[in-house]
């Protein structure tokens, strides 16, 4: 990325990470399928406790941003060693935090379910697919480090077929746990977690054998797993404003299914379907934005902060050229979107009005994201932060409360009132948050990198090699 056209060697990096992120999609949409035939309250559980899962699985973003900045910055300076040991400080921190919160959220597991509002058949099945998805939470994180070590060197393809496997593996076995035809005898929403654990879970297995092999751009070495508290206090300093961007989000995303979950079954669960098919545009969007932030990563590097600001603005077109269309599809043809997943028309009715407000913005959600990579690859993750909770906490919840609830006088009485506030809400928040979003990174400041004031955590030969005898050895 930091050489020849800028175009098509951002089509080239972007081209597989959309397509892995589409998997990743159709993974998200064959669980929603099928639970779809099981009954709506199914279809309920999961689309409230998908920012749930969200909501652990998000710390994940910290480690995902930190990895790809530092990597990629090194990799542009021609240090390809050092990247080699932050990648293995990556993988120590994920396997540290995972089991942490896996272990967490598996304990207080009921009393989140009843905090978010579930109740009766749907709280139950909330609980019984939350449980696989925090035991599965450790191999989400290796997979999360395993894509952005990969990326951060310029390789995507190598993901975008593992992704596929994974993604590939779930849709097969989705219905042998899900539906009664199962050996397993319809084990309804919590047998799509279950689905989701196994592949996931190979993902992880395989992924790290391709990062300990090296063959494929970049390699973890198994004697830098020791820790360095250098690397390590690095990857945190960049990532934790990641980190509280995607708790962010997700905690805006828990509290706005709370929201929707006060109208009702039908409500949520059009919502959930709703939210699914806009995960397409996060799919392309955020895909491009992390091509977006690996171009700016290996351009700071590399010292070409000019560059670096043209893959920001050239992907942030492309990735918007590309959701106005895929909105105004969907804005088209709402009923058929929703009629692929399930088959009521109370739900149907009430997701063509949400994809009918929604639908429209899908542009300006993913301009914002494809913004916020190029914050990321520059290191300033705590600018992107900023921009999510403008977006979620200032411009979103706020305003779906009022659009949406009429607040009595005592101040803890809050009725529903029309649930197409909240979609309305959404829509606003997309314009806003990508407004401001556009002025910051015009306004500029972003340009240094990280590395700036590194110390080499051992004595070099000059090429970003260290010359101890052992990893002298090793290489």
């Amino acid at each position: 990325m930091t050489s020849g056209p800028v175009t098509p060697r951002l089509f080239s990096l972007a081209w597989p990470l959309v397509a892995g992120n589409l998997l990743q999609t159709a993974y998200n949409l064959a669980d929603m399928f099928w639970v779809g035939r099981v009954s709506a309250e199914a279809v309920a559980a999961v689309s409230l406790m998908f920012p749930t899962a969200y909501l652990f699985i998000s710390v994940a973003m910290g480690l995902t941003a930190a990895t790809n900045a530092v990597v990629s910055q090194h990799i542009g300076a021609d240090e390809e060693r050092r990247a080699q040991r932050t990648v293995a400080q990556s993988v120590l921190l994920a396997v540290a935090v995972a089991a942490v919160l896996a272990a967490f959220g598996f304990l207080v597991r009921r009393p989140l379910v009843a905090l978010i509002g579930a109740e009766g058949r749907v709280f139950d099945a909330a609980v019984a697919y939350i449980e696989f998805v925090f035991l599965a939470i450790p191999f989400t994180f290796l997979f999360f480090v395993f894509r952005s070590s990969l990326r951060a060197a310029g390789d995507t393809r190598t993901a975008m077929w593992l992704v596929a496997a994974s993604a590939g593996l779930n849709i097969v076995i989705d219905p042998v746990f899900i539906l009664d035809w199962g050996p397993f005898l319809g084990l309804g929403a919590q047998g799509a977690a279950i689905a989701t654990f196994i592949s996931r879970g190979v993902a992880a297995v395989i992924g790290l054998y391709i990062l300990v092999d090296g063959g494929w751009g970049i390699r973890l070495r198994v004697g830098d797993l020791s820790p360095d508290w250098g690397i390590l206090r690095r990857l945190v300093g960049v990532g934790y404003p990641a980190t509280f961007d995607g708790l962010t989000r997700s905690l805006a995303a828990v509290t706005f299914a709370a929201l929707v979950a006060r109208f009702g079954a039908v409500a949520t669960a059009a919502y959930g379907i709703g939210i699914r098919l806009m995960s397409v545009s996060w799919t392309v969007s955020g895909a491009v934005g992390q091509a977006a932030a690996t171009g700016v990563g290996q351009n700071l590097g590399a010292d070409q902060p000019d560059r670096a600001t043209d893959v920001t603005w050239k992907a942030t077109a492309g990735a918007m050229a590309v959701l106005f269309a895929a909105g105004g599809l969907v804005y088209a043809f709402p009923a058929i979107a929703m009629g692929v997943f399930i088959g009521e028309q109370a739900v149907i009715d009430a997701g063509v009005t949400l994809l009918r407000i929604i639908a429209p913005f899908w542009a300006f959600f993913g301009g914002l994201m494809v913004v916020q990579g190029g914050f990321r690859g520059a290191g300033q993750t705590s600018v992107a932060f900023v921009l999510s909770l403008l977006s979620r906490w200032v411009f979103r919840v706020p305003v779906a409360v009022y659009l949406a609830y009429a607040v009595a006088l005592d101040p803890v009485s809050v009725a529903p009132v029309d649930v197409n506030g909240l979609w309305w809400a959404m829509a606003a928040s997309a314009v806003a948050s990508f407004a401001v979003g556009v002025l910051w990174f015009h306004r500029g400041g972003w340009q240094e990198g990280v590395l700036d004031d590194e110390k080499p955590t051992a004595p070099t030969d000059g090429t970003g090699d260290t010359v101890d005898g052992e990893e002298s050895a090793m290489d």
